[in-house]
């Protein structure tokens, strides 16, 4: 099926420079043309692989973006464009390797960076927060992952909520983010990948310590 070969071949050129491949990138690796290529994206949209912005172009392949929403993620020798705290703690895991996780306290700007690996949760005091619950988070997917942030603690968070005229979502510690993040993308680079369904979705929010209408249980 042409549209998986577009996921699988963009996804593994996120994972390998941390940037999406253009339209011409598409045609002449799988030798098809630029219709084509146009048609797979937007049939990959529509089933939630990726994200495209106004011009059809990609802008996020969860759990990896084309543009900064708040998080660096530094391997070896790739930076990537974490997309939300979700999506930057996922891809110690998805790529398999060692990064360091950089990021800014939402309300006062203080500079945060972690170690993670694929074996343990980092360590921290500080808390994520997530304002969207996940029945509403592709209604507006960037504004979504926007609003994954780190925030010092929940000070900072209460004072930022009152500053934005938003309601509390769901807090987490950094282990339990960890915990969320580490097997949520499973398989994603693997040209058979398939999506979760929310039954299965639901169940690993369950196994991994979360709890409550937020997310759907």
């Amino acid at each position: 099926m042409l549209s998986q070969s577009v996921r699988h071949f963009v996804y593994r050129q996120f994972a390998e420079t941390g940037t999406p491949p253009e339209l011409t990138d598409l045609t002449t690796h799988l030798n098809i043309s630029i219709e084509e290529a146009q048609t797979a994206l937007v049939e990959l949209a529509e089933n939630r692989h990726l994200v495209l912005n106004e011009k059809s172009e990609i802008l996020m392949a969860h759990p990896f973006s084309a543009v900064p929403l708040g998080f660096s993620v530094m391997g070896e020798k790739t930076l990537w464009w974490g997309g939300c705290s979700w999506d930057s703690f996922a891809l110690p895991n998805l790529v398999n390797q060692e990064v360091v996780i950089a990021t800014t306290c939402p309300n006062c700007n203080c500079a945060h960076a972690w170690r993670v690996n694929p074996d343990t949760a980092p360590l921290g005091d500080q808390i994520a927060h997530f304002l969207v619950p996940t029945n509403q988070m592709w209604a507006d997917v960037v504004f979504t992952c926007g609003n994954q942030r780190i925030f010092c603690n929940e000070d900072c968070l209460d004072e930022w909520l009152v500053k934005t005229n938003n309601l509390k979502g769901y807090v987490m510690n950094l282990s339990t983010l960890w915990k969320l993040s580490s097997n949520w993308y499973e398989g994603r680079l693997d040209f058979n990948y398939q999506r979760r369904d929310p039954s299965t979705a639901v169940q690993y929010f369950r196994e991994v310590g979360l709890s409550g209408a937020f997310w759907g249980l």
